[in-house]
């Protein structure tokens, strides 16, 4: 089995490491040139060029909701990242062969625990991976019942079982999906808040405050979405890979071993 407490680690290293870059990205470039965006713009007001809402980059993701959702996409990409190496390393062992066989030659149940040999003689790190498990699992069954059936019964159980384990190992993933619209929502009412309490500003002609508020509000769900979109086309990307590397499990068990398996009956 893969390693859980690694991977715990890598998420809190990835975490803290996405906060760092995104902060530091935040607080020397963003922020500073959205600054000097909007100091431009008031000066232009002020010399008679008329009110004009800026709408460059840095002013649209500017605010503290939208640094947080970029400090999550990356948190999650990185995690995706993580899984998908690992299933890239499970693909590699597709090309194991625990045994050259003839075309047509049978594997009896005596003969199972000849092939389990090179299974367990694999380095700790492959020996749980996907492929071998289920092989071994197949021929261990194999051998004490002398049924192919069985042995068929126990690549579909296995095949089962990562299926749901992969599918369990994203709920991070998931959970990050749904916060960051979430925050992209908290955003807004945070923005449509403060435009609120500036309405005596815009009935006094000063509709400054009011928009700049709102701005707050449409960009950091305008954000959100767009990074929730990006993570989840990715996360579906993931899933794919991973779906396929158990179909292909079962594929290369059914070739390579449940067709020469027969029954000591």
């Amino acid at each position: 089995m893969r390693s859980n407490n690694n991977e715990f680690f890598y998420q809190i290293i990835s975490l803290l490491l996405a906060i760092i870059i995104v902060h530091v990205t935040y607080v020397a470039v963003v922020r500073p040139q959205a600054d000097q965006d909007m100091r431009a713009s008031r000066l232009a007001e002020e010399q008679g060029a008329g009110f004009e809402v800026p709408r460059t980059l840095v002013i649209v993701i500017k605010d503290f909701e939208q640094e947080a959702c970029f400090i999550l996409m990356l948190w999650a990409l990185s995690i995706m990242a993580y899984k998908a190496r690992l299933t890239a390393q499970e693909k590699q062992m597709l090309s194991m062969q625990i045994k050259e066989l003839a075309e047509g030659s049978r594997i009896l149940p005596e003969d199972a625990n000849q092939l389990l040999r090179p299974l367990d003689s694999l380095p700790e790190s492959q020996r749980f991976i996907l492929i071998p498990r289920t092989l071994r699992t197949a021929l261990t069954r194999f051998a004490v019942t002398g049924s192919v059936q069985s042995a068929t019964d126990a690549v579909t159980e296995t095949c089962n079982i990562e299926n749901e384990r992969l599918d369990s190992e994203l709920s991070m993933v998931r959970y990050i999906t749904w916060a960051i619209p979430s925050i992209g929502f908290i955003g807004t009412v945070r923005g449509i808040g403060a435009a609120l309490g500036q309405a005596h500003e815009a009935v006094q002609g000063n509709i400054a405050g009011v928009t700049s508020s709102l701005g707050v509000a449409f960009n950091s769900t305008l954000v959100a979405l767009l990074i929730s979109m990006v993570v989840m086309f990715f996360m579906h990307q993931l899933q794919q890979i991973q779906e396929r590397l158990v179909l292909d499990t079962r594929a290369y068990s059914e070739h390579n071993l449940l067709r020469h398996l027969k029954s000591g009956n």
